[in-house]
């Protein structure tokens, strides 16, 4: 279908031009084969275009759009959200620095284990609220 609305294009440029079929049967065949300079550039750039347009909505545009969702999520995490690192790691937040964030990761000898990683490593926020030996993470 593109095929052809390209060879339309060019073909109706050709006529336009002046380019009419006339002589022996050799000539017409070699006068529909020569294209104007118009109908050569579109024929060229037209598909790249095309390409181009669906690069950008197939995937570049999606991922932006993926890109703007995860710092967001990252610029509003706060105390107390349960999260999951992209290593796996399950914890709270205890602590925001810039860039840092610690973690309440489990309890050991009745103390809880904490742990300091960067902000990027985190992977999401935990919705649920998740019941760790008695005590209640929300």
């Amino acid at each position: 279908m593109i095929k052809e609305f390209l060879f339309g294009i060019s073909s109706a440029l050709a006529e336009t031009t002046g380019a009419a079929a006339a002589g022996t049967a050799a000539e017409g065949a070699a006068e529909e084969m020569a294209m104007s300079p118009v109908a050569a550039i579109l024929q060229l750039v037209l598909p790249l275009v095309l390409m181009g347009a669906v690069f950008y909505f197939m995937l570049i545009r999606p991922q932006r759009k993926k890109d703007k969702q995860v710092k967001e999520m990252l610029n509003n995490l706060k105390h107390g959200d349960r999260i999951t690192t992209i290593g796996g790691i399950y914890g709270t937040i205890t602590g925001i620095k810039d860039d840092t964030i610690t973690l309440a990761v489990g309890q050991k000898g009745g103390a809880p284990m904490e742990m300091t990683v960067a902000r990027w490593a985190i992977r999401q926020v935990e919705e649920v609220s998740v019941e760790n030996e008695g005590e209640i993470l929300a």
